[in-house]
């Protein structure tokens, strides 16, 4: 970026400008994307621009990242990172971030750094940001440990359309497995005269291979938004992810990756191995594991580099923030909300209480 721009955004004499493809044929005006109609909008007289949404993105062989792992993103974009909370976010060339879809400050600064990999795929916002906010009230509303005055009161500040950095995998795997399990049996015996029921285990050993294929594994390529919050939010429909274009991001900006490829990569095997070790027990019966190892290789690994559509925003209660995410696709809430002292006091007290009833009941019986 020109360092005169940088110079005039630091210190707050920059105007935003409109970028050459997002400029309204009808008035000038800058145009945004419309997640209703799918189409660039303007919004000061409603004109329409058709996007190509017929390309699909495509799988990229994982070796051509480790081999050559280009940035060239920055040649299209540039990055802000926010003063107070540490986020970066990427937006088009000639955009400016007025403030952080994180924290809601507006010490957002340019920073002349790479933009890093650019996505090879994006997923269109699809819901408007009115339907986020309803769908973070209704989510709040619903949330029963949270203060009552916050269910009733609740209202999203800020939310703002940011476009999330991911990888998805398809990979093959072949697995070699052993162990030792065991499954409970009940027999009766007789002790001190008395017949009792005793609870024994029957031990047996397991051996064999198993093959299983993955489809677009699906890992968070930014630590703003935890893996935890982007699952509870899927699905995101990676498989019709469009081919990348900055048409998809005028109005929004995008999250800049703070882990590598083979980061993420690592972060799918993890994911993968433990749905193997899920799927093979799960063909036998048993109780415990007494041990039990599985070797896998992974071939044939392919990747996508995308955006996920998310809604960022937070809500203020007794001066403390609580984000939240909204899947712009289908109205997914995640996120946290403040705890009522006085609610989860109740619940424990009434654990306590069926706790203590099954105690005394099973001994009066005696």
């Amino acid at each position: 970026m020109d360092e005169n721009v940088i110079d005039q955004i630091n210190n707050g004499t920059a105007t935003e400008n409109t970028t050459e493809t997002a400029q309204c044929l009808a008035c000038g005006a800058k145009m945004v994307f419309d997640p209703d109609n799918q189409k660039l909008s303007c919004p000061y007289c409603g004109n329409m621009s058709d996007i190509d949404l017929s390309k699909l993105s495509h799988e990229i062989n994982f070796n051509e990242l480790l081999s050559n792992p280009q940035n060239d993103w920055g040649n299209e974009t540039h990055v802000f990172r926010c003063n107070n909370c540490g986020s970066t976010e990427v937006l088009s060339k000639n955009e400016i971030a007025k403030e952080c879809s994180f924290c809601g400050t507006t010490n957002i600064v340019a920073v002349q750094e790479l933009s890093g990999l650019k996505p090879n795929g994006v997923i269109p916002f699809s819901i408007s940001k009115e339907k986020a906010t309803n769908a973070v009230t209704s989510w709040a509303r619903k949330k029963f440990f949270a203060p009552s005055a916050f269910k009733k009161s609740a209202k999203p500040e800020k939310i703002k359309g940011t476009y999330s950095p991911a990888f998805t995998f398809d990979t093959k795997s072949r697995s070699s497995y052993y162990g030792r399990l065991g499954k409970y049996y009940y027999r009766t015996v007789t002790r001190n005269g008395k017949r009792q029921t005793v609870r024994e285990i029957r031990y047996f050993n397991v051996a064999g291979n198993y093959d299983m294929q993955f489809d677009d594994i699906l890992i968070q390529a930014s630590d703003k938004i935890a893996q935890s919050d982007l699952n509870n939010m899927r699905p995101f429909d990676t498989n019709n992810s469009n081919e990348y274009s900055t048409d998809f991001l005028h109005g929004y900006v995008a999250q800049s990756s703070t882990k590598t490829g083979q980061e993420c990569w690592n972060e799918a095997q993890i994911v993968a191995r433990s749905e193997i070790r899920r799927r093979i027990l799960s063909r036998y019966r048993y109780d415990i594991v007494v041990f039990f190892e599985v070797n896998t290789a992974f071939m044939d690994v392919t990747y996508k580099y995308i955006l996920l559509p998310i809604y960022v925003g937070h809500c203020n209660w007794k001066k403390k923030l609580y984000n939240f995410f909204v899947n712009g696709k289908n109205g997914k809430v995640s996120g946290k909300t403040p705890l009522s002292p006085l609610k989860i006091g109740i619940a424990i007290m009434l654990g306590l209480a069926v706790v203590v009833g099954a105690f005394l009941l099973i001994y009066f019986s005696q």
